[in-house]
């Protein structure tokens, strides 16, 4: 099965709800346009970044939210699979980094972040909870999984929804542009093309990366979404630190001509990976009664 994704490397206004829907209507319109079946934004890409106090003012509860009705709608109306970024509101009035895939009309699976950078120029730990779950979900293109940003720094993420079945990861991403310059690249830009190809030779599965662009309370996100073949080979990349929109055709077929080539998932040794990080976990954590034989 053959299926056109969009990526939308989109320049949110902060803390603006009303017109990033906006935006995403745009976006969606012009991705439907060019065919495509599934159109993924960045992270928080409904309110901005540094949203620090603004927080509780832009947290949306999905069930409720006109906005998320308006989404919902737009997938049923242009026949698209739809993923935004966005604050999410639970009921005991936590707030998580979250992301949400909505198709034929249905939210159908969110993600929480559950790596919340809160160091140098980041600071999500004061005002974010963290998520405390990792899945992969079935869709009409494939079982996929979410992962947010910082998430995908943690190999074990990418591990785990491999595990759990993923053939196709969508990491939305804030990332802001750092690092020394290398072959006219910054540093951090370098980092995220090394991370998404390595994943995806890994595990044989689709990668799409999509980072959001522009300035925001002094920092500048540097773009550079692409998307990534199951043998870790870029199909498409943004060149420029612009708004834009990227399209490209994934094919089930080269999953399983990768897999085929290197059957690594099925030569996994879960039972050896659990036995020895519960006797890692047990020693890290002095643990009593642990049997390192089990």
């Amino acid at each position: 099965m053959k299926f056109t994704v969009a990526l939308a490397q989109i320049k949110p206004v902060l803390g603006d709800l009303r017109r990033n829907l906006e935006i995403h209507r745009e976006y969606i319109a012009r991705a439907v346009e060019r065919g495509s079946d599934l159109i993924v934004f960045p992270e928080l890409s409904l309110t901005g970044y540094y949203l620090e106090d603004l927080v509780p003012d832009v947290a949306l509860d999905p069930r409720r939210s006109d906005i998320f009705a308006t989404l919902a709608e737009q997938s049923e109306i242009h026949d698209i699979d739809i993923v935004v970024g966005f604050v999410e509101v639970a009921d005991d009035f936590r707030f998580f980094n979250a992301a949400a895939y909505l198709s034929h009309g249905e939210l159908r699976h969110i993600h929480r972040k559950v790596y919340l950078p809160t160091y140098g120029m980041f600071d999500e730990g004061r005002y974010l909870a963290p998520g405390e779950m990792l899945r992969a979900f079935d869709t009409r293109w494939g079982r996929m999984g979410m992962l947010i940003c910082e998430d995908m720094w943690h190999p074990s993420t990418t591990y785990v929804l491999a595990q759990d079945g993923a053939q196709v990861i969508l990491c939305l991403s804030a990332g802001p542009g750092r690092g020394v310059r290398q072959q006219e690249k910054l540093g951090s830009r370098l980092a995220w093309e090394t991370i998404t190809r390595a994943a995806s030779q890994a595990y044989m599965i689709y990668t799409l990366y999509v980072n959001r662009v522009g300035f925001e309370d002094g920092a500048f996100f540097s773009g550079g979404s692409e998307v990534v073949d199951p043998f870790g080979r870029p199909v498409v990349r943004a060149s420029e630190p612009d708004e834009t929109l990227l399209v490209a055709e994934l094919d089930q077929q080269e999953i399983r001509r990768a897999r085929t080539f290197y059957p690594l998932l099925r030569d996994e040794r879960l039972d050896l990976t659990l036995r020895e990080l519960k006797r890692i976990y047990a020693e890290r954590h002095r643990l009593t009664g642990y049997d390192s034989s089990l």
